[in-house]
């Protein structure tokens, strides 16, 4: 974690059995694929309970993780149980004392051993790697080795993302071309997000790329997103959102009321939702949150 992150009191945080109601309230609304994020979603112990109870919502079809990858080894057994769809690991390098500053300590072979372990269980599995610079081989090595799609997301100017400068997707491509000439863009599909994928033949997993500012893609944007703290978020770049902790904790509310409210708030909020964030101009930015508070 980076330092001075605020902590809140852990009333403050949103309850197993209220993530599930606003989850029920979302399958309502036609959201079908649910994903797991944070800060780190293995550090509640009721995280692998969640994932089971949420595959039994009708309506909802996927339910995937993004995880650091350090308490992952510890909990592959029990997230493969609860039915697990896909796991995402963010790592955004293989070298041990560049991963150590990074993370303030961290050790990537725990990590990298977890990568492993996930491939075996045979259960989806994906490197997130924020593109820190355009040389990126010895990152696109475990997706020569193993199935596994490796890809590189533009950092974004928020909280932290302020301070690095920006690495265009387009130049870590370029430089993939250079070394391997053959690459060509894939089609098929790997999920439900914005990534676009190439494959370099011989090579077991894919290479995608989540270009926020150099590939813009609000066009298709088709996410919400629900801060621990029950904020619903329909942008990144703002602070703009909706209250429904408000609404799940109102005890004087029926089930009934309180599932017919949500929907009604994340509809609203929904169809509100920003034509195309401003990272390109980083005055009109909002939101003023660092990203391991709102799900980044």
């Amino acid at each position: 974690m980076p330092e001075g992150v605020e902590l809140v009191p852990r009333e403050e945080i949103l309850r197993e059995s209220e993530i599930l109601e606003i989850t029920r309230a979302a399958a309502d609304l036609g959201i079908c694929h649910v994903k797991l994020t944070g800060g780190e979603p293995l550090v509640r112990r009721c995280c692998r309970n969640l994932i089971k109870e949420m595959k039994q919502i009708p309506g909802i079809g996927t339910v995937t993780l993004t995880t650091n990858g350090i308490l992952l080894g510890e909990n592959l057994a029990h997230l493969k149980e609860s039915g697990i769809d896909g796991i995402n690991i963010s790592l955004d390098t293989v070298d041990p004392d560049l991963y150590r500053k990074i993370t303030g300590g961290g050790d990537v072979s725990v990590v990298l051993e977890a990568v492993r372990r996930s491939v075996e269980a045979g259960i989806r599995t994906k490197i997130n790697a924020v593109s820190l610079t355009e040389e990126n081989e010895e990152l696109l090595k475990i997706a020569e080795d193993d199935p596994v799609d490796v890809r590189f997301i533009e950092i974004m100017p928020i909280g932290y993302g302020r301070q690095f400068p920006q690495v265009d997707n387009r130049r870590i491509l370029e430089a993939v071309r250079r070394k391997h000439p053959d690459i060509e863009e894939d089609l098929s599909v790997h999920g439900c997000g914005p990534a676009v994928y190439y494959r370099i033949p011989g090579f077991k997993g894919a290479v995608g790329f989540i270009s926020a500012i150099h590939g813009k893609f609000c066009g298709s944007c088709n996410r919400v997103r629900l801060t621990s703290m029950g904020y619903l978020k329909t942008c990144l770049c703002y602070e703009d959102g909706t209250d429904l902790r408000r609404i799940v904790r109102d005890e004087e509310l029926t089930e009934a009321r309180r599932q017919e409210m949500l929907r009604e708030a994340m509809k609203e909020a929904i169809l509100r939702k920003p034509a195309a964030h401003c990272f390109d101009d980083p005055e009109d930015i909002t939101e003023r949150h660092l990203m391991a508070s709102i799900g980044g």
